[in-house]
């Protein structure tokens, strides 16, 4: 019987720089309340949200996604020839076929990475970055770049009161490369279907096709159902992420949960009693929900700012449609 070589890859992954992109049209509450019977005070007490990025005609999911990559190599001093694979989360690139990845890493220059796309909803940057560290680790690639990227002010319906207010449009990048040391813990992860229908595409692109609903497709979500789940559901898992790297919350510097909604992160930094001096992202005041890049493009802000520096450890966690999810424990780049 032949025996197959073993794979030779890194014996362990990190994360070495991370670039974000915001479009440049910032809409306040004032906006949403032109469409909605609320005020600025409900929004802001029920979701933290003062404002969001909404992309223009030519900030595409491809542009974005450039713009934060182009960040992301320089902040790794990494070259696109040397990216290997290209993995990007996003649920709204309308073109089911090819993948939006194939086309970044060929307008990156990169040469012939691997690239593909996935729909894990606001979970994916946590699966893409667990599919890059297993890349480096089994030597398939030396460096692969992870991109969340949405334009989810094109799956909004600004009339439904529910969830008009809550979502944003943007990009971020994380290049991931080999280390000689453990940099990215284990993901703890996994997936309830049977809570699928909390969060949804209203209607599949058929019926829109077909004439059985003459309004676009919009995301919709039962709000309270998601909000018990998260709280109580996920501060488990970000507790058995912890646990999986073989730390507490007194070891942590950073926590970075998906950006959904602020009660949200405020009950889990309760409920995992993290101590005073972790740094707690929430960007979601100015950025919105952008679901698959709301992590990258915290993590982002949170180093440019100075709230957060090279070599900190960092909890994060992504949440939702699915419904799915995603923790692990990371050394900041």
């Amino acid at each position: 019987m032949a025996k197959i070589k073993p794979s030779k890859g890194a014996p362990y992954a990190r994360i070495l720089g991370v670039g974000g992109y915001r479009p440049t049209r910032v809409v306040p509450n004032e906006v949403i309340l032109e469409r909605i019977d609320s005020s600025d005070e409900w929004i802001r007490s029920r979701s933290g949200i003062e404002t969001r990025h909404w992309a223009g005609p030519e900030e595409t999911v491809t542009a974005m996604s450039l713009e934060a990559s182009g960040k992301a190599l320089a902040d790794a001093g990494i070259s696109a020839e040397q990216i290997g694979g290209v993995i990007v989360s996003t649920v709204s690139h309308f073109r089911q076929t090819p993948a939006v990845a194939t086309e970044i890493a060929d307008k990156l220059g990169t040469d012939k990475a691997a690239a593909f796309d996935i729909s894990a909803g606001c979970a994916g940057f946590g699966y893409g970055l667990t599919l890059a560290k297993g890349m480096i680790s089994e030597g398939s690639a030396q460096y692969v770049l992870v991109i969340g990227v949405e334009r989810l002010s094109d799956l909004t319906d600004l009339e439904d009161r529910a969830t008009a207010f809550l979502f944003g449009d943007g990009a971020g990048a994380v290049v991931v490369g080999p280390s000689e040391e453990p940099a990215i813990g284990p993901t703890v992860w996994g997936s309830e279907g049977d809570k699928s229908d909390t969060i949804k595409q209203t209607v599949p692109w058929t019926d829109y096709r077909d004439g059985t609903v003459d309004k676009f497709p919009a995301i919709t979500q039962e709000g309270q159902a998601v909000f018990r789940w998260a709280v109580f559901e996920m501060a488990k898992v970000a507790k058995e992420a912890l646990d999986a790297a073989g730390l507490s919350p007194d070891d942590l510097d950073v926590f970075i949960p998906h950006q959904a909604n602020v009660r949200i992160i405020d009950s889990m930094v309760k409920t995992l009693k993290l101590p005073e001096h972790v740094t707690v992202a929430r960007d979601i005041r100015t950025t919105g929900n952008t679901s698959a890049a709301s992590i990258p493009l915290a993590m982002e802000r949170l180093l440019a700012t100075g709230e957060a520096k090279s070599g900190d450890t960092a909890l994060v966690i992504g949440f939702g449609a699915g419904l799915v999810y995603a923790a692990t424990v990371v050394t900041l780049p």
